[in-house]
């Protein structure tokens, strides 16, 4: 009898995995909507080879010059059965017939997950992200990254590599241009609300994209700017600085991560167990997979931290990075480490099934291919330009007004600058996808703007950058003395100065901030006519302006819009757009100060310490941001002055518009800790808002504080705190303390 038990169990089981293995129609598992994901990555990681698996960790890369003509030779550059392609063209039909080879012409039919850069924007280009914190609006953010994710699906792409979420304050690195600036909370808000607009509430439906957090993490520490280069992170600076961005956006469900090229402290993150297992997927509970940068695994050995490509694969894979971009380090390696048994299969199966998962999450079994549209279809829709002129619009900040200046009143206005008739530099640095004869130039937009109301004389003044070897002094000199005979004969001039798209992004290091030589020349010519100047930059990172600001009666920061670069500047010269952006980053005095932000801790004597020959203090602050209309806080107050470590109050502060017209503020609410077991930064941003005003109304702002989350800090092993005390809540120019108890 128990023989007889035991053999109907053994059956019953057998019985059972074959159910589970095969659905009614004789197809595996795996391919069965019907299952949870789980159930699908466990049958599907039981059918694959080790070579099968191996080829899932892999991504290569699929060229701009690719086209269905020579689709044979594009496949043979691709091995059957890659896990996914960067793919560099915007054509729905070539990403198809690509798949439909992995689909169709492999084993297992596993689908390629198709990637790319889109950094703020695929075709419609919106403002570089850098200015994009400069609106204060996430909401608007979100609904410039869903545009962005619509737009890559339909070109083919199903994975973005964004949202760069690296702390920078040295703007010397390039791709300060990326991020949201210098503050960690600002950071964090942004990151959330572009993960939000990338992959919605559910990554299958159409026009959803995966999102990547990156480059995880301390890369925008990296010395002096260089890129690539070492970062000096304590433990305690990493937690309270560079992760946080991180960790909230992981909670918010973003679904890959990106690990950074930098060397952290002595250990690249591309082989830091510590980064990328013990803080990412146990501490976080990370359930998505980790993609080096590119060619980060085999750039191992030029950092010192492997001999060679197989000690760089194992070095890698054993930290936790699952997919390997680009240096095919996995592809020649793993196979062999596997055989001589220095990496289990098991630990392969894991790394496989963590990619595995974000492909059925993602909806690639079911729907592998898109529809294959039109370019009108797919791109510059008019709803997406309009979104891309608002957010242009949000982001502008007005830096200074002397004597209200503007909204331009003058009838005779020059025009001058290299950034006018500018159609290619506005989009900025990793424009993806967008062209330049899409761009609404600046002076487009200041002719219709402007058209019947004043007369505008233009001249370019100078080149955007330095003056080529065989272009004389003289040369320029003659354009310089245009554009000064002009603006003698106006009644102001606008300068239109900045930089070009290339003196931002990866591998644009610069060691100073200051504008070309070039162009301070000509400011320097145009300021000794006597005429009143408005300069607007058009720039991807803060831009050194000590020694020019007492030469301008307006300074206006529009940074590189993208697409829309004219009537957004134009409506806030003549005054159709009230300005309402306020700086995400610190503007220096000068590059010497750098790095410079606005939450640095308290030195040990507060009156020392200074520079000898240049101003200590910024020449524009972090938050700083002018408007046309004038806002008075008033009547700062709590709903208890003490609480104990699990309760709640509410701050409020009145914020009247006191002025005649229309306008949007956006309040900043900063907590400084004064006393602590480890030592904080003299304020810290914990909450902002933005909202519209009318003229004259009065609407009260609310910050909901819970002690842990918003008065605490955290310490060097990630640990959240909050200890009893006193504590100053800020707000512009008003202040209240408030008591935690235990």
């Amino acid at each position: 009898m128990k023989k007889t038990c035991l053999f109907l169990s053994a059956v019953l089981i057998g019985v059972g995995m074959m159910v589970s293995c095969k659905l009614g129609n004789g197809q595996p598992a795996y391919k069965n909507p019907e299952l949870s994901v789980d159930k699908r990555v466990n049958d599907l990681i039981k059918r694959m080879t080790l070579d099968e698996k191996i080829l899932q960790l892999n991504q290569y890369s699929a060229g701009k010059i690719d086209n269905p003509n020579n689709i044979n030779e594009i496949t043979k550059q691709l091995p059957p059965g890659i896990g996914s392609v960067i793919y560099h063209n915007e054509d729905p039909t070539l990403r198809n017939t690509l798949q439909r080879k992995a689909m169709e012409e492999t084993r297992l039919g596993i689908p390629i997950i198709f990637a790319y850069d889109v950094i703020h924007g695929f075709r419609t280009t919106f403002p570089i992200p850098l200015a994009q914190a400069a609106s204060w609006n996430t909401d608007l953010v979100t609904e410039a990254c869903s545009i962005a994710a619509r737009e890559a699906w339909l070109a083919g792409i199903d994975w973005v590599f964004s949202p760069m979420i690296d702390i920078a304050r040295d703007g010397r690195w390039g791709r300060i241009a990326e991020g949201y600036g210098e503050d960690p909370y600002t950071t964090a808000r942004f990151a959330v609300a572009a993960v939000k607009g990338y992959q919605g509430d559910d990554m299958k439906k159409e026009g959803k994209v995966v999102a990547t957090l990156k480059h995880y993490a301390g890369y925008g520490a990296c010395d002096g700017g260089r890129d690539y280069g070492y970062t000096e992170v304590s433990r305690q600076t990493l937690w309270d600085t560079y992760l946080p961005p991180y960790e909230a956006a992981v909670k918010a469900g973003a679904t890959t991560v990106m690990s950074a090229f930098t060397n952290l402290s002595g250990t690249p993150v591309t082989m830091s167990h510590y980064m990328l297992t013990e803080i990412l997927k146990e501490k976080w509970e990370h359930k998505g997979y980790v993609v080096s940068d590119w060619g980060a695994i085999g750039q191992l050995i030029a950092q010192g931290a492997a001999a060679d490509s197989i000690d760089a694969a194992q070095k890698a894979f054993d930290a936790g990075l699952e997919m390997d971009m680009c240096s095919d380090c996995y592809g020649k390696f793993l196979k062999k480490l596997v055989e001589e048994k220095k990496i289990s299969e098991k630990k392969i199966d894991e790394a496989v099934k963590r990619i595995l998962r974000v492909k059925f999450e993602k909806g690639l079994f079911e729907n592998p291919y898109i529809p294959e549209t039109t370019e009108e279809e797919r791109f510059l829709l008019p709803e997406s330009k309009a979104l891309a002129e608002k957010l242009a619009e949000e982001v502008i900040v007005l830096l200074k007004n002397k004597n209200d200046i503007l909204p331009l009143k003058q009838k005779n206005i020059a025009i001058v600058g290299p950034m006018v008739k500018n159609d290619y530099d506005v989009l900025g640095c990793w424009k993806a996808h967008g062209m330049p004869e899409n761009v609404e130039t600046i002076w487009q937009g200041l002719e219709k703007e402007f058209a019947g109301k004043a007369t505008l004389n233009y001249s370019r003044g100078c080149l955007i950058d330095t003056v080529p070897p065989m272009w004389r002094v003289e040369g320029y000199n003659n354009e310089y003395a245009e554009a000064v005979s002009m603006a003698r004969r106006s009644d102001v001039v606008v300068l239109f100065l900045g930089e070009s798209k290339w003196f931002t992004g990866e591998d644009a290091i610069r060691s100073t901030i200051a504008l070309p030589q070039m162009q301070i020349g000509l400011l320097k010519e145009l300021h000794k006519t006597g005429k009143p100047i408005v300069l607007v930059l058009a720039s991807g990172r803060a831009v050194e302006l000590g020694p020019l600001e007492p030469m301008c009666d307006a300074i206006v920061e529009m940074w590189h819009p993208g697409i829309c670069a004219g009537s957004p500047i134009a409506g806030v010269l003549s005054g159709r757009v009230n300005p309402s952006g306020k700086l995400p980053l610190t503007f220096p005095y000068s590059s010497g100060q750098m790095p410079i932000y606005y939450n640095q801790r308290a030195g040990a004597r507060p009156a020392q310490g200074k520079y000898e020959d240049i101003p200590t203090t910024p020449l524009f602050e972090f938050g700083h941001g002018l408007s046309y209309s004038t806002f008075e806080y008033s009547d700062l107050r709590a709903s208890t002055t003490t609480m104990k470590r699990d309760g709640k109050l509410t701050v409020e502060v009145d914020v009247t518009n006191s002025s005649d017209r229309d306008g949007a503020e956006v309040v900043h609410w900063y907590v400084t800790d004064q006393v602590c077991k480890i030592t904080r930064p003299t304020k810290e941003l914990r909450f902002f808002e933005k909202r519209m005003l009318k003229a004259g109304e009065k609407q009260t702002f609310k910050f909901e504080i819970e002690p842990l989350r918003d008065l605490g800090f955290i310490d060097s092993d990630g640990n959240h705190f909050v200890e009893s005390g006193e504590y100053i809540i800020r707000v512009k120019d008003k202040e209240l303390k408030i008591n935690v108890e235990d």
